[in-house]
């Protein structure tokens, strides 16, 4: 009698399946680098969207109110006035961000830490996508205002920002009380920068320091003076709505990215900023103000930079030191070559 024979089905051995499984894991490994690079190449490009649309936005102030708008508003009538006193740019030109509705719900003429108008709210051009600290919000307590950072800091020029006793702004087109438009571009509008990328939550020291005019040539002598400030933070760049340059702007002292130490309560920070009076709003008493505040991205190698003509650029963080401070002028008289 015919017995027809069972099939013998053959299962996968130990050994093949950790083939399988190391061969997924080195393809995952492969493709996981590019998955992000593509991702950060999308991050790139939106940053580079939001600083067109700040662009965009301080174009259209200027042609609604024939000037850029100030760094801030100082009362130079008294010697010293509230820190948190003075409306900077970000809250100067949200109308033409299309944030109609908050404008309208805060007084630009009043203190803003306490208009509960922009407490929590997080205005998503300010915001670089790749800086991971730009969605940590500061909560300062005392019934204030809880603030989302900016990743974005307007140009106040090279060093000097602003001196409340005679009024005198520094060379970039922003500085309190400043009423500046394309004609005070003297470098033109391709060469000056209105804006660049900065990190939230950088820290820095402030109130205090060398009464030196000339601009910091080295990256020691940057640390020095960093050293001689008299009040150290760790909260540069989280108030969007303050008109001070350590808050709410960038000069061009130091090249993009570049490392300032400085050492404090047993913690060392390399990336670390200063703002010598904080341009007569608090404690300056009508000292004049200079500030190293440098261009940092989390975009490996360069930041991103808005020019006046509205043109944004992506700038190696290795670009010449002179040609770097020269777009932060807008009347230096500098030849710029290519960049």
């Amino acid at each position: 009698m015919f017995v027809p024979q069972r099939s013998k089905r053959r299962g996968f051995t130990l050994i093949e399946l950790l083939v399988v499984i190391a061969i997924i894991a080195i393809l995952v490994a492969l493709l996981l680098p590019a998955v992000q690079q593509a991702r950060e190449a999308a991050r790139r490009t939106q940053c580079k969207n939001h600083l067109k649309q700040l662009g965009l936005a301080l174009h259209n102030y200027i042609d609604a109110n024939r000037y850029l708008p100030p760094g801030a508003a100082v009362n130079l009538s008294v010697s010293s006035t509230g820190s948190n006193g003075s409306w900077g740019v970000h809250g100067r030109i949200l109308p033409y961000l299309e944030q109609g509705s908050l404008y309208n719900g805060v007084d630009l003429t009043t203190a803003w830490d306490f208009q509960t108008a922009i407490s929590g709210v997080k205005v998503p051009v300010f915001a670089c996508p790749s800086d991971p600290k730009s969605d940590v919000a500061r909560d300062p307590g005392g019934g204030k205002v809880t603030l989302y950072p900016t990743s974005y800091g307007f140009s106040y020029g090279t060093w000097f920002v602003f001196d409340p006793a005679t009024g005198r702004g520094g060379d970039g087109l922003f500085y309190p009380n400043a009423k500046l438009s394309f004609r005070d571009a003297v470098d033109g509008s391709t060469n000056t920068m209105l804006a660049a990328e900065v990190k939230a939550w950088t820290p820095y020291q402030r109130n205090g320091g060398p009464s030196q005019t000339t601009v910091p040539d080295s990256i020691a002598e940057a640390e020095a003076i960093v050293a001689s400030g008299g009040q150290f933070k760790n909260t540069g760049h989280t108030e969007w709505p303050d008109g001070r340059v350590h808050h709410t702007g960038v000069t061009t002292a130091l090249p993009p990215n570049s490392k300032v130490r400085f050492s404090t309560g047993g913690v060392e920070y390399e990336e670390t900023d200063y703002n010598s009076w904080q341009e007569g709003l608090d404690g300056g008493a009508g000292s004049p103000s200079y500030a190293i505040i440098t261009s940092r991205s989390y975009h490996v190698g360069m930041v991103n930079v808005l020019m006046f003509d509205g043109s944004v650029r992506a700038l190696s963080e290795n670009l010449d030191r002179g040609t770097w401070r020269a777009l932060g002028t807008r009347n230096g008289g500098e030849i710029v070559g290519e960049f």
